[in-house]
């Protein structure tokens, strides 16, 4: 049975969301998304289905500071921004949403940058 590369990295997508929701208890979720240059993070109330707080290593901001998007120094520093941004929308808790990314470089370097910036997970 031979599937589309595309199609396992929705399922294991799919996957992931649908253990966090029934772990997530009504919080908010952190959800990250790698791309080969960059890498993007937003904070998203399910329930409302809107997106309270954002950050990428596109942010003007941070592409000044930045050496480049992809690696885990911008990811760390996307992380800090991110958790930054989510004190001043009032949000300290969160579920970590690694989609079907391993949590592993970029991803894990995100997720220590939002935890030293003060959000919880």
């Amino acid at each position: 049975m031979s599937h589309k590369p595309d199609a396992l990295f929705h399922r294991r997508r799919d996957r992931t969301r649908f253990k966090l929701r029934r772990a997530a208890k009504g919080r908010v979720r952190l959800s990250v998304f790698r791309s080969s240059r960059h890498i993007y993070a937003q904070i998203i109330d399910d329930t409302a289905g809107r997106t309270l707080a954002a950050a990428s290593t596109l942010d003007a901001d941070l592409r000044a500071t930045l050496k480049t998007g992809a690696d885990t120094e911008a990811a760390s520093a996307v992380g800090k921004l991110l958790a930054e941004r989510a004190k001043a929308a009032g949000i300290a808790r969160v579920v970590f949403d690694r989609g079907a990314y391993l949590y592993h470089g970029r991803v894990k370097a995100l997720a220590e940058g939002a935890r030293e910036g003060g959000l919880d997970f």
